[in-house]
């Protein structure tokens, strides 16, 4: 670069003149303003193909972004009716082990009752069921009695029943006599085949009740000889087992 320090420009225009060195620069300025838009021009249009070329790729992605999203949406709407089509699928199963159950259940009370030899012989209490009411410490009761023999005579006789449990923290038994107003005759049974025996009954405030017992008691007649049969169950399983029990059984 030590060369372009030597050119002395007033040397060059004494030599060349003044004229000359006038069109000189105007050639040179014009040569350097034509090269610059060449230049410019060149870099513009490859700005303005790379803008194109990122315009298109875009707008692929901003396609491609769309069918994603109504893919997602198309299979949420699937896994939407999936759910509710198993939601339904186990509801239904539900509803035919529901059924099932109540058709066994069916199934083996009119067993006993039509085919005692498969069972015991006597006078069976099938079950006994227990439902809260609206009031308080108010309940309803149903007594299943089954005739296991296979040559049927009427069973006639009654039942007793009564709770265990605490009152007032302390150890306590009620008889169904004492909190029900139910006659001796309502709690009589006199069947050949089976019979529910039926009531209501209340508890008194603070009473807590833990375990039921049944009697079933036949007197001695002429007819039928001496039986006491007796069930004992926890309250819960009593409670629990009332909506497991088929509506035809109770009406």
């Amino acid at each position: 670069m030590s060369w372009l320090a030597k050119i002395n420009l007033n040397t060059v225009v004494s030599r060349i003149g003044t004229f000359r060195s006038a069109i000189l620069l105007l050639a040179l300025i014009v040569t350097c303003l034509f090269c610059g838009y060449r230049v410019g021009n060149f870099f513009h249009g490859y700005q303005k193909q790379t803008m194109l070329q990122q315009k298109q790729r875009l707008d692929s992605l901003y396609d491609k972004q769309g069918e994603q999203t109504r893919r997602i949406n198309t299979l949420e709407v699937e896994l939407e009716v999936e759910r509710l089509a198993n939601h339904k699928s186990q509801k239904l199963l539900k509803e035919i082990e529901r059924q099932h159950y109540q058709v066994k259940k069916e199934l083996a009370f009119y067993e006993k009752v039509m085919a005692p030899e498969k069972q015991a012989d006597g006078l069976v209490i099938d079950n006994v069921l227990i439902s809260e009411t609206s009031s308080p410490n108010h309940f309803r009761f149903q007594i299943a009695l089954v005739q296991q023999k296979v040559k049927k005579r009427y069973a006639k006789g009654s039942v007793e029943l009564s709770f265990q449990g605490s009152l007032d923290n302390k150890p306590h038994k009620l008889n169904l006599s004492k909190i029900a107003k139910l006659t001796k005759k309502q709690l009589s049974f006199n069947f050949q085949y089976f019979q529910i025996i039926q009531g209501e009954f209340t508890f008194p405030e603070n009473f807590n009740p833990e375990k039921v017992e049944l009697a079933a008691i036949l007197p001695k007649s002429k007819w039928q000889a001496y039986q006491r049969v007796n069930e004992s169950y926890s309250w819960q399983s009593v409670l629990k087992s009332f909506s497991q029990t088929t509506s035809l059984i109770l009406d």
